[in-house]
């Protein structure tokens, strides 16, 4: 039976470049999206068949902006899931299910669940506020980690010794053993509505020192095929435990003695699948849509070794943002510069991002750095 996705109408909350990304895609598959964002310059709102801008964490706004849709997804957790359940029972699709999108809100649900299923993950322990973790200094070195609202880099804290329990949070939030990893991976996983699986090979990715936020990205990560297949089947088994619908980007640990860990988990198109857009046959966007409209899955064999860097924001400067350096890289062959529509500049804020695709390695990272030095984006 021929899938009737193209009468469909896809309700994506949030409008940031994530849901530009995803309409980017969806363009070429005549599905009309609609975009819930409080943001009324969202990336999203002139990209999009229909705009509404409105709370995604008020359950009004959020259960009436489904009822006009026919199949509802996210480019972001922070949104309402008591709605989204109540338009499940209506007979709307909602992907990811919103009982996942509850678990992932709350990175303390998120690693007990990793517990309770023989995922592999670090040590932690469940903290209540600031007091609690200062009984867990024989724990240290640790990463105290907010269990809910954390966000690109915020609501994560390193403690490194007794002295620097003082900067706990003071909420209910995790205490996570300190990692000291050899490589940082992240693998992209999808599963459409009947059962049928796809990964992306995992890429290796770098992280500013100070904000938590990828600063490169290589693909394909510079690892033995047989980590590379444990790393995927890692995924693959997450996924398959959740029962997910959907696109699952899981990010992951490799220890100095070799053992693959899942650090997080996003249920969403994600920042370490920005390159195959153009490096793979199927971009991570294209996969979403494919896994929540149940269509047929895309082939994710990656077409070229790449890299990404993100374009943040330039410390120092916040207003109408100035993108410097872009003739040089326009100039370059594979290179694909991405900017996300984002008016306003703000210090490390996500403004686009640039692939590079090279076919030898060493060039590969030559170029990702003189790319990284050029672009600045200031206001």
């Amino acid at each position: 039976m021929q899938n009737d996705y193209q009468n469909k109408t896809l309700g994506i909350l949030g409008g940031g470049q994530l849901g530009r990304m995803l309409i980017q895609a969806a363009i070429n598959h005549n599905v009309d999206i609609h975009v819930l964002d409080p943001d009324p310059e969202a990336p999203c709102k002139h990209l999009s068949s229909r705009f509404v801008k409105g709370d995604l964490k008020d359950f009004d706004t959020v259960y009436q902006f489904g009822k006009s849709c026919d199949v509802i997804s996210i480019e972001i957790e922070h949104v309402n899931t008591d709605a989204l359940r109540l338009l499940e029972t209506e007979g709307k699709k909602v992907y990811p299910q919103p009982h996942i999108i509850e678990l992932i809100q709350d990175k303390r649900k998120q690693k007990q669940f990793y517990r309770d299923h023989g995922i592999p993950t670090s040590e932690f322990i469940l903290t209540e506020n600031r007091s609690d973790v200062s009984i867990h200094a024989g724990f240290l070195p640790a990463v105290n980690k907010l269990g809910r609202e954390g966000y690109d880099g915020r609501g994560v804290q390193l403690l490194k010794k007794a002295e620097d329990l003082e900067k706990a949070f003071d909420a209910p939030g995790l205490l996570e053993k300190f990692i000291d990893f050899e490589k940082e991976l992240a693998v992209i996983v999808a599963r459409n509505e009947r059962g049928e699986l796809k990964t992306f090979a995992p890429v290796e990715c770098a992280f500013h020192p100070e904000h938590n936020l990828v600063e490169f990205l290589f693909s394909p990560a510079e690892i033995s095929d047989f980590l590379s297949q444990q790393a995927q089947n890692i995924a693959v088994d997450v996924i398959q435990k959740l029962g997910m619908v959907g696109l699952l980007a899981v990010e992951l640990f490799v220890t100095k003695e070799g053992e693959v860990l899942v650090n997080e988990i996003a249920p969403r198109p994600h920042n370490s699948g920005h390159h195959t857009i153009e490096a793979n046959f199927t971009s991570q966007f294209d996969q979403h849509l494919r896994a929540v409209l149940n269509m047929p899955l895309g082939n994710t064999a990656v077409r070229s070794p790449a890299a990404m860097v993100n374009l943040l924001g330039e410390a120092g400067y916040t207003g109408e943002a100035l993108v410097e350096g872009l003739d040089d890289a326009l100039a370059e062959k594979g290179v694909y510069v991405h900017l996300y529509g984002k008016k306003i500049t703000k210090p490390f804020r996500k403004m686009g991002h640039v692939t590079i695709l090279e076919e030898d390695i060493a060039t590969l990272k030559k170029r990702a750095q003189k790319i990284k030095d050029s672009i600045k984006i200031k206001a």
